[in-house]
């Protein structure tokens, strides 16, 4: 009796500390990824944070203090706020294209009927990010170059007598961006068109609906997860790019990545560097957070959830 009353309290208790187990452990599991990011991404911020409110001493690099003068400093600079609207052209125009030649590439990727075509342009589509964003970029600036392929061309079928400043212009970096891009929206999309339905395009076709009304009414609000989740991944990519401007841009052109280099390795102003790194990070995840919202709203109204 003693025994089966014991065995009973046992197993009992082992069923308690399941239980407790069984409760904490999805903490348990996050717990090792939470400390990751805290010490590899948010404590370097902290830093970079409070780098930013030191002052700038030639002699020291910087000396302690809590001040706001570089970011003064910043917006009251009309070179640093073009600097940050260039940023901001550039970013959403790079967007803008590769979320429309993404759509194309996607929906025709997604809609092949042979398996075997779409594994191979899939392959086509991702090999080019096995490659680094300098060397499609040097690529770009032999086809854009003066003496280079375009300009070649060009000239050779009579449109042109001269040759055209295409390198070192603001539509080269934005040529440029959307190449190295272009891959990430096309590979978002179509993980999301291949789960759309092909019978609702079909159904929409049958009941009179053009192709392009089908594509508006049917694929594109299905679609809306994939573009927004490219969207931002694109935007978020631009906004930090720097190789791509710094080759194709040349030295006249500004954006955000290569101001913050220059601040923090050819003027030794690691506060001012700092500064405009924070409030790179700042702009992009306010504005990644206002799309969040915006898009939730939408959605929820569009739903009715």
């Amino acid at each position: 009796m003693a025994a089966g009353v014991r065995q009973v309290t046992d197993a009992g208790g082992a069923e308690t500390r399941r239980a407790g187990l069984g409760a904490w452990g999805p903490y348990a599991m996050v717990a090792p990824a939470f400390v990751f990011v805290l010490v590899v991404l948010l404590l370097p911020l902290l830093m970079m944070l409070r780098l930013s409110l030191n002052r700038y001493d030639p002699a020291q690099l910087y000396t302690e203090a809590f001040t706001l003068e570089n970011y003064g400093r910043f917006f009251h600079d009309e070179f640093y706020q073009g600097v940050l609207l260039t940023t901001l052209g550039v970013s959403a125009t790079t967007t803008l294209l590769c979320l429309v030649g993404g759509l194309v590439v996607a929906y025709y990727v997604a809609r092949t009927s042979s398996p075997i075509l779409q594994r191979y342009l899939i392959i086509a589509i991702i090999f080019p990010l096995f490659m680094g964003n300098v060397a499609r970029t040097a690529g770009w600036m032999v086809v854009l170059d003066n003496r280079g392929m375009i300009n070649y061309l060009v000239q050779s079928i009579g449109l042109a007598s001269g040759e055209a400043q295409l390198l070192y212009t603001t539509g080269a970096v934005i040529v440029g961006l959307t190449s190295v891009l272009l891959p990430f929206m096309i590979v978002t999309l179509n993980s999301v068109m291949n789960n759309i339905d092909v019978s609702l395009e079909e159904a929409s076709l049958n009941l009179g609906a053009s192709p392009f009304v089908t594509f508006r009414r049917i694929v594109l609000p299905l679609l809306m997860p994939g573009i927004f989740a490219g969207s931002i991944l694109c935007f978020i990519l631009s906004m930090n790019a720097y190789a791509t401007p710094v080759l194709l841009g040349g030295p006249s052109f500004h954006m955000m990545a290569p101001a913050i280099y220059k601040q923090v390795t050819e003027a030794m102003n690691w506060p001012f560097g700092a500064a405009l790194a924070f409030v790179l990070i700042a702009l992009t995840m306010t504005l990644t957070v206002a799309s969040a919202v915006m898009y939730n709203r939408t959605s929820r109204r569009t739903t009715g959830r």
